[in-house]
């Protein structure tokens, strides 16, 4: 046996078990060759099999493919029907229709809070869930924090901060989902939201700043349709007031988290999602057989 086959290692590709021979050259590199060993058969014929272009073609073809995941559940629908009706609760806003803007806001709010529990109930939490999550959220908010401003219903030093604590996450968001993106690189591939690349989690100060956002903004949409007695009796100008002071602390506060926190955002390895997706197999398996049964 030669010296270069006592140095052969076998690896094996995750998708498809292929067993691919692993050399050492003289100069010190690895390269990856399914042609005979070097000194052996015909000349030129190992001279291609061994030319760089030959090896790349070759490595590239046993690469597993990128792991799609379903995007068409129901947590995913809603979400994205939430994310729909953000432009709608601005134009209501912008336009004093305030019954309107509050019934599709109370629309939101409600399934903001029903998908999380759909995924996590009938195992139907995906990657691109964990990305247009937040995304509706934060149009809905930006959106709403924009006409409310307009309309003199917010200062427009807060919907100023809130804006700004926004754009940084999105260009974030932008950022990773480029570099975690599995070759190639391409326009077509960054939209498609079934080739999952980055988590983002969100951190715990950032889940009570949205809420407190939320709430403000709900508030303000609310003010003109409860009548004026009831706004005094209560004090609820005031308490508006002190609202909005907490929401600012709360967004600088959650904005310096991002930065901070290590596990905010998630790259993941084509491991993990294979592993992933092998998890919610098993899942829904084993869902199916216990429905069987019943």
């Amino acid at each position: 046996m030669s010296v270069a086959r006592r140095r052969s290692t076998l690896v094996s590709t995750p998708m498809s078990n292929q067993v691919v021979p692993f050399r050492w050259i003289s100069s010190g590199r690895r390269f990856l060759s399914t042609g005979p060993p070097l000194g052996r058969g015909n000349d030129n014929k190992n001279q291609e099999n061994t030319s760089p272009k030959s090896k790349t073609t070759r490595l590239l073809s046993r690469l597993p493919l990128p792991v799609h995941e379903n995007i068409y559940t129901i947590p995913n629908i809603l979400t994205f029907s939430r994310l729909a009706a953000a432009p709608v609760i601005g134009y209501c806003i912008l336009h004093s229709y305030d019954i309107a803007a509050l019934s599709l806001f109370a629309y939101a709010s409600i399934t903001d809070l029903v998908d999380g529990y759909i995924a996590r109930k009938f195992n139907q939490q995906t990657v691109v869930g964990t990305v247009i999550d937040p995304m509706a959220d934060k149009t809905l908010m930006t959106i709403g924090v924009i006409c409310l401003a307009l309309k003199s219903a917010i200062p427009v030093w807060l919907a100023g901060l809130i804006l700004a604590r926004d754009v940084g996450l999105a260009i974030s968001a932008i950022y990773y989902r480029w570099i975690s993106l599995p070759p190639p690189k391409t326009m077509a591939r960054y939209w498609d939201f079934s080739l999952p690349s980055a988590e983002v989690k969100p951190t715990a100060v950032s889940k009570v700043n949205t809420a407190l956002q939320l709430l403000l903004v709900g508030s303000a949409i609310a003010m003109p349709v409860v009548p004026e007695a009831i706004l005094a009796a209560w004090s609820l100008h005031e308490s508006m007031t002190g609202l909005q002071y907490l929401v600012a602390g709360t967004t600088i506060w959650s904005g310096a988290s991002y930065i901070y926190s290590k596990d905010a955002v998630k790259i993941l390895t084509a491991e993990e999602i294979e592993k992933r997706a092998e998890l919610k197999r098993i899942g829904e398996e084993v869902k199916s057989k216990k429905d069987e049964k019943d």
